[in-house]
């Protein structure tokens, strides 16, 4: 996270705000070498539905099997 004087951020407001909007990167503006005020970017990233579980879940055992045997439905006749 990038940090900014008050005094500097007030001159270069805008192009700052741009910055933030395109890097999608946060800016603390400081005053007296004290943080006062985080500027964010407005929006999450937004993250595609494809791949948006990798990493969270675990696949065990045979995905293509039959959930039910095939013997459990010949019973219920």
């Amino acid at each position: 996270m990038r940090s900014i004087p008050a005094a500097r951020f007030k001159a270069r407001c805008l192009k700052i705000m741009d910055e933030v909007k395109s890097r999608r990167e946060t800016v603390l503006i400081t005053k007296k070498g004290k943080p006062v005020a985080r500027l964010v970017p407005a929006e999450g990233p937004v993250r595609g539905v494809l791949g948006c579980l990798a990493g969270e879940l675990e696949i065990r055992g045979d995905v293509m099997a039959p959930v039910v045997a095939a013997s459990a439905w010949e019973s219920s006749r």
